[in-house]
């Protein structure tokens, strides 16, 4: 009985799992560099964000459309508080 069971289990582990083709990672500046390409990759992942929004490319496409963005706007130049006394 144990050595029915004990390649049933490792044949359905195996089975579970798929080879998945690497893709190559591109940078933020790669993105800002490649408006084309960041507008692309940024409509797949939102069009699967359940599979594709924690990967690397999702992740550096997404955040080299707000630097664009937020460079457009001119940003902000936000400077710390440095007089404020907490206490007393």
């Amino acid at each position: 009985m144990k050595r029915i069971i004990l390649p049933l289990v490792i044949a359905s582990t195996l089975a579970g799992c798929k080879q998945e083709q690497a893709e190559v990672v591109q940078s933020v500046d790669w993105y800002k560099e490649n408006t084309t390409e960041r507008i692309e990759r940024l409509a797949k992942c939102r069009g699967n964000p359940g599979e594709l929004a924690d990967t690397p490319n999702c992740i550096n496409a997404e955040q080299a459309a707000i630097l664009a963005d937020t460079s457009k706007r001119g940003g902000l130049d936000v400077q710390p508080m440095t007089d404020i006394k907490l206490g007393r």
